[in-house]
């Protein structure tokens, strides 16, 4: 490192970029003084941490920038965290595309989408969520409870028909010019509320409301109120923690081993929890538990749409008072950061920091499971007699009930997961009865003819073939693969009740312990395989028993049976509705829904689904 960069530091706030031989940012820093900072790299490394060293030692070239403050500092570090992913830096996994719910009240007609990018719009944003599942499970139930629109449609209110949603109570139907914008409006405020955890204001207006439709009668707007509050309060019930605290705050602790961090951070409003996310850290190399935090707290806060006046925190982050009035910008008024060591805040500590623990556990657990699958990959290889491992493996399985509705079913496991985007489902067409080794022909026909013709995934030829059957499943699945000359992708077979193996030439089964991870393996293709099957046959099933009653009907054609089954979705909805309600779809007029009514018996009465 030459000596002329080192004295050109400035004993000011900045940023520093430490670099390898090849240009990689391997370390983004922030410090009061560059100068100091980036000089203790190259000195003596008898008070460096381990990591620093190892660090250092890789070292090749840096560059800083000069900043006016240690905020400006820290708020520039993250995003060049973000932008360059250092492999030295403790970092959220995934933390360039958190998800957050965004709701346009800019907006005539707003509703409540789910994004990844934030944007000073205007629109009102909340998150950042741990991952796509949380937030879709929230975005669920704000749309069980307030009937908000959730298509993307242009809307005038004049559609001559509402969707689905507006007959079953989960939208107000601005599309027909069933609601006024400011009542809509005022159900979006309320769902902000509900999102910023004051529950309890939109309770107390939901009642009062409620209250005053009933006095003036339209008893069906006071249901509709009536059942907003049940689900709230039901929501608020299981919000409720043990421990009692005043005010607004978020709690974090965490778990951590030589490589990851799991942080868990619960959201406490009025003494309920109405959030809770758990986080991976990467990028840990040694890092003290202060460091991870100091790391989590600027990488989350930077992107949070809400931070509380209070942050409870298990371990003491670094440079406390640069972070705390760091936070005091974002918020916009004054943040406080404390390490509980007593009381009700220490219990609510131990709690967190203890599910922080479970979660890393798991997360281990997983890693444990992925080294078990490659062991039984491996040995499924040795065991059957293959060239390689079976990295991809598809198995077949077919379904009937006494000959009818046959279908087939090919699901992928890749590396021994399941890979649902490459399953397939086939309605067989060609063999009549119940034929499963004709079946199996045919299913295997269709696939490897689609795989000759080298369209998409059809094109991935697989390690090995599993059928979910005995020899005699195999050995139809060995004539059909020996007439289209696919002799070199291997076949087995799983037989139920004994889990006995099959391969070509053997008449006896295949060893493999009841324990072992590739017998798991291969159940876990065979079982997803059959679901599979069986949930496609239910469904073609289902789809006939439908057509076959609306077929009986007179006056119910092709196109009213599509109609009818668009409005419904099934013959129980179809038998459930009113006959006003059948007279909306399309064609059927009020003598043809009394029609439908008696063909297929009133359920409020008969009480047949």
């Amino acid at each position: 490192m030459e000596a002329e960069q080192l004295r050109a530091l400035p004993a000011k706030p900045g940023v520093y970029l430490l670099r390898d031989r090849d240009g990689k940012v391997i370390y983004v820093g922030k410090a009061a003084s560059l100068s100091s900072r980036v000089r203790s790299y190259f000195g003596s490394p008898s008070g460096l941490s381990a990591k620093t060293r190892r660090l250092a030692a890789r070292i090749r070239d840096f560059e800083f920038v000069v900043t006016d403050s240690e905020q400006e500092a820290l708020i520039l570090e993250c995003d060049l965290i973000k932008k360059y992913v250092p492999e030295f830096n403790a970092r959220l996994k995934d933390s360039k595309s958190f998800p957050y719910l965004k709701i346009d009240v800019n907006g005539d007609w707003p509703g409540v989408h789910i994004t990844r990018r934030v944007q000073r719009d205007g629109a009102r944003y909340f998150g950042p969520f741990a991952s796509a599942g949380s937030v879709r499970k929230t975005l669920r139930l704000i749309e069980r409870i307030f009937p908000i629109r959730t298509c993307n449609k242009p809307l005038d209110g004049k559609d001559r028909r509402p969707c689905l949603d507006y007959h079953i109570h989960r939208c107000l139907g601005p599309c027909i010019g069933a609601v006024e914008r400011e009542e809509y409006r005022e159900m979006i405020d309320r769902v902000i509320l509900f999102l910023q955890g004051k529950q309890e204001l939109v309770l107390r207006e939901l009642n009062d409301r409620m209250q005053t439709a009933a006095q003036q009668l339209q008893f069906e707007r006071a249901a509709l109120l009536r059942d907003q509050i049940e689900a709230i309060t039901g929501v608020i019930e299981g919000q409720r923690i043990a421990v009692k605290l005043q005010g607004e705050k978020d709690v974090i602790g965490l778990a951590q081993n030589e490589r990851q961090a799991y942080v868990e951070l619960f959201s406490i409003r009025n003494s309920r929890l109405i959030g809770r996310e758990h986080f991976a850290m990467e990028g840990l190399q040694g890092d003290p538990p202060g460091q991870v935090m100091t790391d989590f707290v600027k990488q989350y806060y930077a992107s949070a749409s809400y931070i509380p006046p209070l942050i409870l925190i298990q371990h003491p982050v670094d440079e406390p008072v640069v972070l705390s009035e760091w936070l005091k910008q974002q918020r916009g008024s004054r943040v406080a950061l404390e390490v509980p060591q007593r009381g009700a805040k220490k219990k609510l500590i131990d709690m967190v920091a203890d599910n922080a623990v479970r979660g890393l556990e798991l997360a281990r657990a997983r890693e444990l499971t992925l080294g078990a699958l490659t062991s039984g990959l491996r040995e499924l290889r040795d065991k059957l007699g293959l060239d390689r491992m079976p990295r991809r493996i598809e198995c077949y399985d077919v379904s009937n009930i006494q000959g009818t509705s046959a279908v087939g079913s090919m699901v992928v496991l890749e590396q021994g997961l399941p890979k649902p985007a490459h399953y397939r489902r086939f309605r067989i067409r060609t063999v009549a009865g119940a034929d499963d080794y004709a079946m199996i022909r045919e299913t295997l026909r269709r696939r490897f003819k689609q795989g000759a013709a080298g369209a998409g995934t059809w094109a991935i030829i697989p390690d090995l073939v599993l059928i979910d059957g005995g020899k005699g499943q195999l050995n139809a699945a060995l004539s059909l693969s020996r007439e289209l000359g696919l002799e070199s992708v291997p076949m087995v077979s799983l037989a139920k009740g004994q889990e006995e193996v099959f391969i070509p030439g053997r008449a006896s089964p295949v060893a493999i312990a009841a324990d072992s991870p590739a017998l798991h393996i291969l159940q876990r293709a065979r079982d997803e395989a059959h679901r599979f099957a069986v949930s496609y046959h239910r469904k073609l099933r289902d789809r006939r028993v439908v057509a076959s009653a609306l077929d009986e009907i007179p006056g119910i054609g092709p196109r009213r049976k599509r109609a009818l089954l668009k409005e419904f979705g099934s013959i129980k909805g179809i038998r459930e509705a009113s006959p006003q309600e059948l007279s909306r779809a399309e064609g059927i007029n009020p003598a043809l829904a009394q029609r439908i009514k008696q063909h297929l018996g009133d359920s409020s009465v008969s009480g047949h689904s």
